[in-house]
């Protein structure tokens, strides 16, 4: 197996808002998300455990690269002093492209009110055709922008 097919990538992304709050919103209450980012997340919905549990499961419909798709995630990791949580796609098309999928979130608190996401995607690919999950980045990227501009104006 070429050492090629495994890959990480990384982004960071300041956000107007607390590190709990936007860490609570993405672990605990992520089905808020379609009221936030209606363009991005389509819907989330629990279908094994309690919200933000480790070893839940959740399923999410959203709209990337102007398609509707689907992914189960599963949460692997929580720790709610760091503000981070991982998921890992258990099923879904992403699965179709690659071995494994998992996506790393935390938040660091950056003065009183802002924060930095520190987003993480660990992935090994099916075969060396398959791109880098640049744009997939990018989309988290753009969805914590939603969720800190939401944040951002919450008491």
């Amino acid at each position: 197996m070429s050492s090629e097919l495994f890959g990480k990538l990384e982004t960071e992304v300041e956000i107007n808002a607390p590190a709990a709050k936007y860490h609570e919103l993405f672990t605990r209450r992520p089905h808020h998300l379609s009221n936030i980012s209606p363009d991005k997340i389509q819907s989330c919905e629990l279908l094994e455990g309690q919200w933000g549990d480790l070893g839940s499961v959740i399923y999410w419909n959203y709209c990337y690269d102007g398609k509707t798709t689907v992914a189960t995630d599963l949460i692997e990791a929580v720790d709610d002093e760091k503000n981070s949580v991982t998921f890992k796609v258990i099923d879904g098309p992403l699965l179709e492209h690659y071995n494994s999928f998992r996506l790393i979130v935390e938040a660091t608190p950056k003065g009183d009110r802002n924060s930095l996401v520190h987003l993480i995607v660990e992935y090994e690919k099916l075969h060396d055709q398959v791109p880098d999950p640049h744009s997939l980045l990018q989309f988290v990227a753009d969805l914590s922008k939603d969720m800190g501009a939401h944040l951002s104006t919450q008491p």
